[in-house]
């Protein structure tokens, strides 16, 4: 039997000095339908995902807090988690940059970058935001500043380390002029524009006589710049060098990210693992942001929906349609909680939830019986799996909901409550079928709920296979309308 294809995608790990938003609930969500698409494809998927624990902003809030950091960022990564089950999220392990795993990892590969004759000490000078962990040119700033964070960077001055960045400018370019290295092409010109404007600077590397983070394996008195600690949690997670994980999954075929870190992911990142001798991920994917009318979710503006107090109102798997459906991938959407309710009223109870219960309904009371299903051959499959395929969620569901619609007509126009045509109730539960398997990767447990209730399995190759002639009982209604 030949090996399944492998799929390794990996979310960025969050910051843990506050509580999750919506913004990072809309990666997970997006992560775990191509994760699940991935599974249908029978690939060997794995899907990380974790908390970025170093970072300086993590330690000042646990100082203000009067709370040990360890305690701290142990406490708040475990909300990360929890929003993983609430969401849930399929994801295949969970990483801290605190863990032994980690830390050992990212000292081996910071000495590995030192030894190759990447690394020296120089003095470093420039705007510092805290919020970015990150230093700012003065082209950076907006309005003097930082236009992430809205607030005003400080001026470091330190002696450290830097990376021999530059070194790296025309492999890294050509890399980014590669199609599908950055994913949407708006996204990858960003970064080649940066780069031909500003050139690549060396980059500073460690930060001095910190209380928290990894030590350099060079220097017991500087720390690992949290951000090349960070990105290395993607191969700290697989037990890099040696371990079968690692030797299985790497590289990683898709980097799912916010648009803000692009330039750590598509520039930084490959520039390290050029200079340790890492092979390079495939893809960078890069999503827009949710906004709330019209502004950015943000933690330091107090801009926050809480997916915790979504999740208590509305189902699951109403919330993951509703980003999937409502946000083209890699444009920027605004969140409201009508349009929620409005799609989960229309569109979920209305014609999905409408269409199962009612057939189930006729099922039960007149039967099935086995007949070619012509009404099948109008669902626009390859195009389904081609929208998947370019990361277009919305249009995949919008062709999966127009069949729907299609189905719902075929109930009305046969009218099987008079006839009682069991060829035709066939037709209908056979191609539900086919609906549950393609929403599986968005929603999860209402395709599972239809699974059960009309006995197969969700399989991609089950589309296409005649439904087993089985007894079909009616069930509790999918969506309950919200009012």
């Amino acid at each position: 039997m030949s090996m399944a294809k492998k799929f390794y995608i990996t979310t960025a790990i969050a910051y843990v000095n506050s509580d999750p938003h919506l913004g990072f609930a809309y990666e997970l969500i997006i992560a775990d339908c191509l994760a699940r698409w991935h599974n249908l494809l029978k690939e060997d998927v794995f899907f990380l995902t974790g908390t970025d624990e170093n970072a300086q902003k993590n330690y000042q809030v646990a100082k203000e807090r009067k709370i040990a950091p360890k305690k701290f960022v142990d406490e708040n990564s475990k909300k990360f988690e929890k929003l993983c089950k609430v969401l849930n999220i399929s994801n295949n392990d969970f990483i801290k940059t605190t863990e032994k795993r980690h830390v050992q990892v990212a000292q081996e590969i910071f000495k590995k970058v030192y030894d190759n004759g990447d690394i020296y000490k120089g003095t470093y000078e420039g705007y510092y935001c805290n919020g970015c962990e990150s230093f700012l040119t003065e082209k950076d700033l907006v309005n003097g500043k930082c236009p992430e964070h809205n607030k005003e960077p400080e001026w470091l001055k330190e002696e450290g380390y830097f990376f021999k960045m530059s070194k790296y400018q025309e492999k890294v370019l050509k890399l980014l002029k590669t199609k599908d290295f950055v994913i949407p092409a708006s996204k990858r010109n960003e970064m080649i524009n940066r780069i031909e404007e500003q050139g690549l600077k060396d980059l500073s590397v460690s930060r001095a006589k910190l209380e928290w983070g990894i030590p350099l394996p060079i220097d017991k008195n500087n720390i690992i710049y949290v951000w090349f600690d960070a990105l290395l949690n993607y191969v700290s997670a697989l037990g890099y060098p040696n371990d079968k994980n690692y030797k299985k999954y790497w590289p990683a075929d898709i980097h799912l990210i916010g648009k803000g870190i692009n330039w750590f992911h598509s520039v930084i990142w490959p520039s390290i693992l050029i200079s340790a001798n890492i092979p390079l991920p495939k893809t960078i994917l890069v999503h827009g942001y949710v906004n709330l009318g019209g502004k950015k979710l943000s933690k330091s503006s107090g801009i926050v929906v809480d997916p915790f107090d979504l999740s208590r109102k509305y189902p699951t798997d109403s919330i993951r349609y509703f980003l999937l459906r409502h946000i083209p991938f890699g444009e920027d959407g605004d969140f409201s909680e009508k349009a929620l309710v409005d799609r989960h009223n229309n569109e979920l109870a209305d014609k999905l939830g409408n269409l199962v219960s009612r057939v189930a309904a006729l099922a039960e009371k007149n039967g099935i019986e086995k007949t070619e299903n012509k009404l099948i051959k109008k669902l626009e499959l390859n195009k389904i799996e081609k929208h998947l395929e370019n990361y277009e969620f919305d249009k995949a569901l919008n062709l999966i909901f127009a069949f729907i619609d299609i189905c719902n007509e075929y109930v009305q126009d046969k009218k099987p409550w008079e006839t009682k045509d069991k060829k035709i109730l066939y037709e209908l539960v056979d191609s539900i079928k086919a609906v549950a398997i393609l929403l599986w990767p968005f929603i999860p447990e209402t395709s599972e709920k239809i699974a059960k209730q009309f006995k197969f399995d969700i399989k991609l190759e089950n589309i296409k296979k005649p439904l087993n002639v089985s007894k079909i009982k009616r069930e509790k209604i999918l969506f309950e309308k919200i009012r």
